[in-house]
């Protein structure tokens, strides 16, 4: 079970408090885009094996949406920050790098 903390309200719950909406920090294309952009935005995702940024809503409780780090091989989640973050705070990014000597957000982009 993971334990994810809303970094909206606080509050830290079991996952089945939230609801995850999928890859985090998705490049969304506007109404002149081709129709390859827009293929590469439905369909196009990462599926890596380790760190993943993902988009996660705190539905039984404040509603908002927020970003988190979470390790896909041991569900570790690394902490999380508010989804109106263009990309993953230094701190955080500086923790995944400490538990995962080599790790760099480059190699999950």
């Amino acid at each position: 079970m993971l334990i994810l903390t809303c970094p909206c309200c606080g509050v830290s719950a079991e996952e089945t408090e939230f609801h995850c909406g999928g890859e985090a920090h998705l490049k969304r294309f506007g109404p002149d885009s081709s129709d390859s952009d827009f293929e590469t935005y439905l369909f196009q995702r990462q599926n890596p094996r380790g760190v993943h940024f993902e988009r996660w809503r705190h539905v039984n409780g404040c509603g908002k949406w927020f970003h988190a780090a979470r390790c896909t091989q041991t569900l570790e989640i690394f902490g999380t920050y508010p989804a109106q973050t263009t990309e993953p705070p230094q701190a955080l990014r500086d923790r995944i790098a400490e538990k995962r000597p080599g790790w760099t957000q480059e190699s999950v982009s």
